[in-house]
C-alpha cells in the first residue's frame, strides 16, 4: 500500500512560481515512478510530468521548459517546480506513485493562476 501527502498549491499571479511536494509512505521497498497530473474544470485529467526511479523525466507539451519534476529517493518525495505560470495552468494537481507493492493517487492540491 502507498499513502501520499501533497502540499504546495495556492494562488499565484501569472508569471509566478509554485513548488508542489508529494511524500509517499507505506509498505513498499521501491518506488518505480512518480508523476504529476492535473485536471482543469470541465477537462479530463492530463499528465504533467513523470520521473522514473533512475531520474528519467518526461513532460506534457504545454509545460515543457517551465516545469521541472524531481525526486528525493531518501525521502520518497517528488517535487514539481512550476515557473512562468499561466492562467491555463489552473487546476487540481494530483500526484501518482507506482511502487512495487501498489500504486496510489494523492488527494489533489489546487493551483490557481490569476491573470
Amino acid at each position: 500500500q502507498v499513502q501520499l501527502v501533497e502540499s504546495g498549491g495556492g494562488l499565484v499571479q501569472a508569471g509566478g512560481s509554485l513548488r508542489l511536494s508529494c511524500a509517499a509512505s507505506g509498505s513498499f521497498f521501491r518506488i518505480n515512478f512518480m508523476a504529476w497530473h492535473r485536471q482543469a474544470p470541465g477537462k479530463t485529467r492530463e499528465l504533467v510530468a513523470i520521473i522514473s526511479s533512475g531520474g528519467t523525466t518526461n513532460y506534457g507539451d504545454s509545460v515543457k521548459g517551465r516545469f521541472t519534476i524531481s525526486r528525493d529517493n531518501t525521502k520518497n518525495t517528488a517535487y514539481l517546480q512550476m515557473n512562468s505560470l499561466k492562467p491555463e495552468d489552473t487546476g487540481v494537481y494530483y500526484c501518482y506513485v507506482m511502487a512495487d507493492r501498489g500504486s496510489s493517487w494523492g488527494q489533489g492540491t489546487q493551483v490557481t493562476v490569476s491573470s
